[in-house]
């Protein structure tokens, strides 16, 4: 029996691309981006609250990522890790804020921990996901989920996350994009949290 031989990387690139690319071409798009994009302008832009992300491992990465963008542009956020807490970080919550919640099972159970020590602290702080598992527990919790697709993940053993994490950033980067252009956020908005680097340097032009 010959074994396949393994592909180049150029050949694995191209794949990789490949499918990927077909990935977050298929995100869907349903009425709960419209909602999520108001409610982070409600409680954030114009009830000066701010936006609250978490995720565990890979989708915490994510998570932090979404957060940092977020706060360069006009809409004050925080990551919170799902663990630290339940050992008092959840004190960060304000009663006006809401939360950006990531995990691909849906299910992950420090977010699910998570909801329920946020509900018990404040009920009505509002909660997007974004998911993969559009039945999941934590969609059935949220006041709005982003599902991602069901693609599988382009690693070779379709375990680690790999398109998950991709879908995901892409979704961060669509509530980004649409709070900028709800908000009105302009260059000059820009400059004033963005003073270093090279992006500081071109903002200011």
């Amino acid at each position: 029996m010959m074994n396949n031989p393994k592909p180049t990387v150029e050949e694995s690139m191209r794949a990789i691309l490949e499918a990927e690319s077909r990935a977050v071409a298929s995100i869907p798009y349903t009425p709960d981006y419209d909602k999520a994009v108001r409610l982070i302008v409600e409680r954030v832009h114009i009830g000066k609250g701010k936006l609250v992300t978490s995720g565990m491992g890979k989708a915490g990465q994510i998570a932090m990522n979404i957060a940092t963008t977020f706060s360069s542009t006009g809409i004050p956020a925080v990551n919170l890790h799902p663990s630290e807490a339940q050992h008092g970080d959840l004190g960060v919550l304000q009663p006006g804020d809401i939360m950006l919640l990531v995990s691909n099972s849906g299910r992950t159970r420090e977010i699910v921990e998570l909801v329920s020590l946020t509900r018990n602290l404040y009920p009505d702080i509002p909660l997007i996901v974004i998911t993969g598992r559009k039945d999941s527990e934590l969609t059935k919790l949220a006041d709005a989920s982003l599902i991602t697709a069901d693609a599988p993940e382009v690693c070779p053993l379709g375990m680690t996350p790999t398109t998950s994490t991709t879908m995901m950033t892409v979704i961060g980067d669509i509530l980004v994009v649409n709070v900028m252009n709800a908000t009105g956020f302009t260059k000059a908005d820009y400059a004033k949290r963005h003073h270093g680097g090279y992006l500081g340097h071109v903002s200011r032009q």
